[in-house]
Parts: C-alpha cells; sequence; structure tokens
C-alpha cells in the first residue's frame, strides 16, 4: 500500500487510466467485431460503413496513450486488405 500522498495520488490516477484505457479498447473490439460480422456476410455496404468507423475509433484511441500509433496503423491496414479482398470478390461473381 502506498505511504506518501504522491504514492497515493498515483494509485487514484493509475485506477483511472485503467479504467479509460479498458473502456476504449473494449470499444475497438467491439467495432471490429461488427466490421468482421459484415465481412463474413459479404455485406460490401455495410463492411465500408464499419470501416470507416472502425478507422475514426482507431485514429482517436491511437491519440492517446491506450494504442501506439503504429499499432492503430498496422490494424487499419490488415482491415483494409480483408475489404479490399471482399470488394474483388464482389466484383467477380457479378462481372461472371
Amino acid at each position: 500500500m502506498a505511504h506518501s500522498l504522491s504514492a497515493k495520488k498515483r494509485v487514484r490516477q493509475n485506477d483511472r487510466q485503467r479504467t479509460l484505457n479498458r473502456a476504449r479498447k473494449s470499444m475497438l473490439k467491439t467495432n471490429t467485431k461488427h466490421f468482421l460480422k459484415a465481412l463474413e456476410d459479404s455485406n460490401v455496404e455495410k463492411a465500408q460503413t464499419e470501416y470507416k468507423v472502425l478507422v475514426k475509433k482507431l485514429d482517436k484511441v491511437a491519440c492517446t496513450s491506450t494504442l501506439h500509433k503504429n499499432t492503430a496503423s498496422r490494424i487499419k491496414s490488415r482491415m483494409a486488405k480483408r475489404l479490399n479482398s471482399l470488394k474483388t470478390k464482389g466484383g467477380a461473381t457479378s462481372a461472371s
């Protein structure tokens, strides 16, 4: 247990930050699941809107110290790759 005033304050601050970080990461996981669900359903329009929402949330969280900018960028790149593969699959089936 912390004894000094500054140590007690750090404990309070860490609790607050942990709560915020957990909420932000949970929100990202939820948005990612929504995007992946749209991909599974092969719904290109919904996947595009979910991707936009996900990118916006990733950029917001990357501004804080919750998620590193490169991590957010890597996630965006991987999700964009999945979205583009769905688009090309959909385009190939409709052209046939």
